[in-house]
């Protein structure tokens, strides 16, 4: 971990020392972030660190790091909560351990009940999780509307939370629950506890229930792996995992048109996708950030209003659920960064060279969403944009889903 440099703010007026050891082209950048750091402006200078990390200027991002130390807080205002895990993730860029504590921060999760209460809570307090697994399982319910065998594929089933509503709202069907069948892509120790705990809903509402585990990562899965069988309507669902797979910027397999393409090739009835509206893929490290700290500084606000600051687990549920993903697309590049977000203009275009069209959805999703908003804080809107549907906090569109065939 690097550590801040001396104090130097009292050789403010040494111009001589600013100039050969900080700053060698621009005193007067240096005397903007001296003044920025005085106000208090942690955004002004958070970039300022990461302007001079991308210049090479390494000296004075490590002063900028020692003054940042001061500014953050993990229990602060929003933009101090988010300004620590962007500056974590500054820090490991310089010392090159953004992967190793992504990896970290990935597994070092709680115990299991404790870590699906922080999901739980994160889902209630940050609308666009359920904005997302309601849309998606709205136009699901929709297309099979009519089916008596249904497949379901997820490609990244985490807690398998998405599912729990689904299941309940085909129970309810006129005529009878039909056989729904869940193929579940993840991680093999967690699958085991969502199979359990979707298998016991089912029972509990008198659902023909089977779930079919695939222990893989989602770049890896192949056609055999996720056994499709005549008779069965498929749905495949998309939700916040698209954007983990490499394309053709990172690998010349370009995993992300693959997976694609191979789900075309199983004529789904329906696959849905959600994801966050940000661009962080190709960019270079700058804009990068830059783009990072506009969205998640509009998703900490958003949490902030909903959650009170001193809520004892609010902190970790933006450690344990949001921090990772923003320390690697902040310290990582190559194939080391796996959080690469893309905007629903390239996904359309994905999608479309893959052989989809878009799939509408129904008016009735939309007005389903627009009637939960009510209960939530004002801040949020809701938009139908180039066929998709768009959560937005303030005047930042956060997340959008889309339906494809």
């Amino acid at each position: 971990m690097l550590q801040p440099l001396p104090e130097i703010a009292e050789s403010i007026n040494d111009s001589v020392y600013y100039e050969h050891s900080i700053w060698p082209g621009d005193t007067d950048d240096l005397m903007l972030i001296v003044d920025a750091i005085s106000r208090g402006d942690l955004k002004w200078v958070l970039v300022a660190c990461a302007k001079a990390i991308s210049e090479n200027n390494l000296l004075l991002a490590q002063w900028c790091i020692g003054e940042l130390r001061r500014m953050v807080s993990i229990s602060g205002e929003p933009i101090q909560r988010l300004g620590a895990y962007m500056l974590e993730g500054l820090v490991a860029r310089l010392a090159a351990t953004g992967s190793s504590i992504y990896k970290s921060l990935q597994s070092r999760e709680p115990e299991s009940y404790d870590f699906l209460s922080y999901v739980y809570l994160l889902h209630e307090v940050c609308l666009y999780f359920k904005f997302g697994y309601m849309s998606a399982n709205g136009a699901i319910a929709e297309a099979m509307k009519d089916e008596e065998r249904i497949h379901i594929i997820d490609f990244q089933i985490g807690e398998g939370s998405q599912w729990v509503a689904l299941i309940q709202a085909f129970a309810a069907r006129p005529g009878g629950a039909p056989n729904i069948r869940i193929t579940g892509i993840g991680d093999g120790s967690k699958l085991v506890a969502v199979r359990r705990r979707l298998e016991k809903l089912a029972k509990k509402f008198d659902v023909p229930f089977k779930f079919h585990a695939v222990s893989a990562s989602s770049c890896k899965v192949e056609v055999e792996n996720l056994d499709v069988r005549i008779g069965e309507a498929l749905g495949v669902n998309f939700a916040y995992m698209l954007h983990h797979l490499p394309d053709e910027s990172v690998s010349t397999e370009n995993h992300r048109d693959r997976v694609l393409r191979m789900v075309k090739s199983l004529s789904p009835k329906v696959v849905t996708l959600v994801e966050q509206e940000c661009n962080t893929n190709t960019s270079p490290f700058l804009p990068r950030f830059l783009e990072t700290l506009s969205y998640y500084t509009a998703m900490f606000e958003s949490i902030d209003v909903i959650l009170p600051r001193n809520h004892k687990e609010r902190i970790n549920v933006e450690q344990h659920c949001l921090a990772s993903d923003v320390v690697n697309i902040i310290a990582c590049e190559g194939a080391e960064r796996i959080v690469r977000h893309e905007l629903l203009g390239k996904w359309k275009s994905r999608f479309s060279m893959a052989g989809f069209v878009p799939y509408p959805l129904s008016s009735v999703v939309s007005a389903t969403i627009r009637a939960l908003l009510k209960d939530y804080n004002n801040g949020y809107g809701i938009e139908e944009r180039d066929g998709a549907l768009c959560l937005g906090w303030m005047d930042r569109i956060l997340v959008s889903s889309c339906a494809w065939k």
